[in-house]
This record gives structure tokens, sequence and C-alpha cells, in this order.
């Protein structure tokens, strides 16, 4: 095993991570034929398979879960190693692997190009996944930061508060929800809900905020991307429940509308989170900076002008609820949070079809 390279490791931990290999192949900006050859070297190095293969579809041995924990180790210090370094040169250089939550795809390349117009030579990977998988992302330090709704208590994090998240149900433009009137929660029960799968935040928002309101809803469908569900709402299959983020361009444009439903919208809030025992490396820190100092109000600008009503339903909450997110007590304090949350609103909705 002594001749095993960095580049096989890495390559064996991202396969190991997908149990695909034309997933890892993505990832690694490699061919899936690149990937297989490594994984075979490897094998030979090892001298005993990692990888039961069955058709298109591949699972760990023993042997290569021994492997994975020891190869996430190394990994792991190497990069500990890189980020001590590269405190010694300064933020001229580094580079910084970003997760985010589905939802958050709506603003935070945009917010991460701005960053880059302050320090181009940063090199950025941006890692797309549902919440569970962020957290053992972050468990497994292949994350510098993530960005997400609600933050994990599974492990010892620093997660601090920097924007509103408004949450609601979204239906077609046409929809009878759309009548004029305000409606209950118990009346939601009356319709058929395209709902996230499990595992994401926005699931557990649904959840949370039908429980606590005690409505059952029908499910027609689980899917698991935004742009699917609302493609689904669009063409009128069910109502869902979504991060009123994800749906800017469809309300500027009439195409999907945010009824007036008891409750809603939901109040959460957008978390720049990282393990609690991990240095950040110059990069990372500069762009933890920047999405406190910059998040709030660019979300705002993005998104204000189309949510007056949805500020109201945040101002009528009763002063003594608890936060809806959760920081960890061992983390800092977080900053105050913002007095403006930027929630898209049924009557903007009906403006812009106007």
């Amino acid at each position: 095993m002594m001749n095993i390279t960095l580049r096989q490791l890495r390559v064996f931990v991202a396969a190991a991570r997908h149990l695909n290999f034309g997933k890892a192949a993505k990832d690694l900006h490699l061919t899936p034929p690149a990937i297989s050859m490594q994984i075979r070297d490897l094998e030979l190095q090892v001298g005993l398979p990692l990888f039961e293969r069955s058709g298109k579809s591949v699972s760990l041995t023993m042997t290569g879960e021994y492997l994975l924990l020891y190869a996430r180790r190394m990994l792991a210090t190497l990069k500990d190693a890189e980020d001590a370094l590269a405190r010694f040169r300064g933020l001229q250089t580094g580079r910084l692997t970003i997760g985010m939550v589905s939802t958050a795809k709506y603003f935070v390349p945009r917010l991460l190009k701005l960053f880059r117009e302050e320090h181009p030579h940063i090199e950025i990977r941006l890692v797309v996944g549902n919440r569970e998988q962020l957290v053992s992302q972050l468990q497994g330090n292949d994350l510098d930061l993530a960005i997400m709704g609600r933050p994990p208590r599974e492990i010892d994090t620093r997660a601090e508060p920097f924007a509103a998240h408004p949450l609601g149900v979204v239906c077609a433009p046409e929809h009878p929800l759309m009548g004029g009137e305000p409606t209950t929660a118990a009346a939601l029960a009356n319709y058929g809900f395209i709902i996230r799968e499990s595992g994401s935040g926005t699931r557990t928002a649904m959840e949370e905020y039908l429980r606590q309101h005690r409505v059952d809803v029908r499910i027609e469908m689980e899917l698991a991307s935004n742009e699917t569900i609302k493609q689904a709402v669009m063409s009128g299959m069910g109502i869902s429940f979504l991060s009123l983020h994800s749906i800017g361009m469809e309300l500027r444009t009439g195409m999907i509308g945010v009824p007036e439903v008891e409750g809603l919208p939901l109040i959460r809030r957008w978390h720049v989170v990282n393990t609690a025992a991990k240095m950040l490396s110059p990069s990372a820190e500069a762009f933890r900076y920047f999405v406190l100092e910059h998040g709030e109000s660019y979300l705002a600008q993005e998104f204000g002008r189309l949510q007056p009503l949805a500020l109201e339903a945040a101002q009528a909450k009763p002063s003594g609820a608890s936060p809806s997110s959760h920081v960890n007590p061992a983390a800092p304090a977080p900053p105050t949070p913002p007095e403006k949350p930027a929630v898209p609103s049924r009557r903007a909705a009906r403006a812009t079809r106007g």
C-alpha cells in the first residue's frame, strides 16, 4: 500500500460517497473510465476488492468500509494542513468548498459572483444536496462551510443566521386558493400536495407547520427537485409548500401564486454553518464574513419588492415567540436577526400579473 496516491484516495472517497462512478466522475471533473481505472489500481495496491459491482450499482465491501474511514482522515488532515499554511500566504489564493441545500441555489451562486469580484484568485467548489446529505458531509470534513435553513443538532457546529427564510403554500394562479379570501390551515386538507423528499429541510418545515395546526393533507406526489415541483404546480397537478426564495421568477411573471393562509408565511432563518472543531482557512473566513455582512441586504434587494404582505405577517407574530432556528449553544452569539425579512406575497403575485 506504500504506492497509493492522494489522487486515488480522492477518487475512492468520491466513489464511496456517491456509490456511482458516473456521479463521482462528474464531481471530480473526470471521465467514468478514469474513475474505474483509479479504483482498479487502488484495489491492486490494497490486494482486496473495495467495491461489489452488480450491473450499474456498486456498494462498499467490508475492506472498502475500513479504508474509507482512514482515507477520509488522511484527506481531512491534509486539508487542515493546507488551511494552516494558507494563513501564512494570506488571502490572495486558496480553495473553498461550500455546500448548500438545493433551495439556496436560487441566491448563493450570485452571492459567490460578488465574492469572487473581491477575491478573484480563490478557487471555489460548490456542492448541492439536501439537509441530511450536507450534515453527513460536514461530519466527514468534506465541506468548509454550508448554507442551510435548519442547522444540524447531530454534530457540534457554529451556525450563524444571516437572513430571513420564508416558506409557504404555492399554487397555480387560477387555483381556488387564489380566490381573494384568506384561507384557514384546516382548508388545506381539501387539496392534494406535491412535496419534497424525506431529509429535505423544506419537507421538515411543512410537517412542523401541519403538525402545529393539526392538519392531515393528501400527498399526491413526492419529488426531490424544486424545479420539478414548480412545473407540476404550474400545470395544476396540485399545490405545494416551498421556500418562497425559490419562486421569485415565477412570481414576477405571474406563473405561480402565493395564497394567504393561516400562519403563513413561515419565517425561518438562513444559516452559514461550519463544524466547531474545524479551523477555517482565510478564504473560508472571508466568505463567512461576506455572507454575514451582505446576505440579508442581497436577499432583500432580490426579493423584497415582491413581498409587502409577508413583512406584516412576520411583524404580527407574538414578541415572546421562540426563535425558529437552532444555533449551537457552544457557538458565538449570532448577529441580530434582520428587521425586514424577504418574503414574496400573494398581493405581489397579483401585481405582477396585472
